[in-house]
């Protein structure tokens, strides 16, 4: 089943999707013309609903239902902290229209994350490198159908983004206070389920861990991988206790199948040969047995019906659009998996294509803050 995808960027800083409404700031103010046909202010003021909340952005829902993705980038996290925007709340906006996501991604972004101590010269070659880390985005943004292109792209990428890290890592490690071995122990949540660690096993646990950090703190990256490694190979035993593996029936407990006695008992004994391959690290095992798994599954799964599956798309379709779609959809489910594929994908691509109006129609417009407004207090960028 293909999904429409909704946004994919390569130097992402957590960020996010919005729906909003639209008011002019001032008479005559220059307008731009989104991908999905709105006509916009470049600086405006948009009230609506937070539908949803991602780190430095939001998506929010206008009162016209119009959708927008709020970047919040040029705030501070204490600023968001201050907001304490929560779904479901209604508040008010101003900012410019952006072009792509990647746009809130800017080197002023990244060098907050920065330790202060960085100097002015490796600043500059920072700044140099994002700069063509987002040259090679864009490139990567207009390869469609070349995979080698595309991974070669992606290589130039990679290198990048370890000389970047050559500059970085040392002004980190100067800064880097490590955890406590008693802290660092306590974050798995062992003593919550009353799980006891031998002595000699803490004992030899505390002593790798204090070698990793200075491992760490030298930057010996081989080492100190190495290091980590003897101390979950340590570990492993509790935390298989601490996580135990879902059993079959807790697996499909929820589930509410119809399945007969003989075939779920043949289910059951797939399902732990599968989880022993996972434990025993024989993938080519486990793939061909959890295959076998959910191919005998799916004959009891029954599909969503047309409506239940159109309920998940966040826009209503014409009735004469509905008819042909159910129609597709229908012909689809009909159509058997292993041997029909082809047809399978051409049906999902006529069906996309009837949708694809939809998805022009309701893509967000996004929108770089300069303003936010709640309950009447106002919050700018500092």
């Amino acid at each position: 089943m293909k999904k429409p995808i909704k946004k994919t960027w390569m130097i992402a800083s957590a960020l996010t999707i919005g729906m909003a409404v639209l008011t002019p700031l001032q008479a005559g103010a220059t307008s731009v013309e989104p991908t999905n046909g709105a006509t916009v202010q470049i600086e405006q003021q948009i009230t609506g609903t937070i539908k949803n909340i991602y780190g430095d952005g939001m998506d929010l829902k206008s009162r016209d239902g119009k959708n927008y993705y709020i970047s919040f980038y040029k705030f501070s996290e204490e600023q968001l902290e201050k907001m304490n925007l929560v779904e479901g709340q209604e508040i008010t906006v101003e900012g410019s229209v952006a072009e792509d996501y990647s746009d809130f991604n800017t080197f002023e972004v990244y060098k907050r994350n920065l330790p202060k101590e960085v100097t002015v010269e490796d600043l500059t070659k920072l700044e140099k490198m994002f700069n063509e880390l987002k040259k090679l985005e864009k490139e990567a943004s207009k390869v469609t159908d070349n995979e080698e292109m595309l991974e070669k792209i992606y290589e130039k990428m990679n290198a990048v983004y370890t000389d970047m890290s050559k500059i970085t890592k040392p002004y980190f490690l100067a800064i880097w206070e490590p955890q406590t071995f008693e802290e660092y122990l306590k974050e798995f949540g062992f003593s919550e389920k009353n799980i006891v660690i031998a002595e000699k096993d803490k004992k030899d646990l505390k002593a790798i861990y204090e070698e990793w950090v200075k491992l760490e703190k030298a930057d010996q990256e081989e080492k100190s991988n190495e290091k980590m490694d003897e101390f979950y190979k340590i570990l492993q035993p509790y935390l298989e206790e601490l996580y135990p593996p879902q059993t079959f029936e807790e697996y499909m407990e929820d589930m509410k199948l119809d399945i007969p006695a003989e075939t779920l008992a043949k289910l059951k004994n797939i399902y732990k040969d599968a989880q022993k391959a996972d434990k025993d690290d024989k993938a080519e095992l486990s793939e061909k047995l959890w295959g076998e798994f959910y191919e005998i599954l799916d004959q009891f799964i029954k599909p969503q019906t047309f409506e239940e599956f159109m309920a998940d798309f966040d826009f209503k379709v014409s009735e004469a659009d509905s008819k042909q779609l159910k129609q597709l959809y229908e012909e689809i489910l009909k159509l058997d998996k292993k041997e029909e594929q082809a047809k399978i994908e051409e049906k999902w691509d006529a069906f996309h294509n009837i949708l694809e109006p939809y998805y022009k129609a309701n893509k967000e417009i996004l929108i770089s803050v300069s303003k936010v407004i709640i309950n009447g207090k106002e919050y700018l960028p500092q």
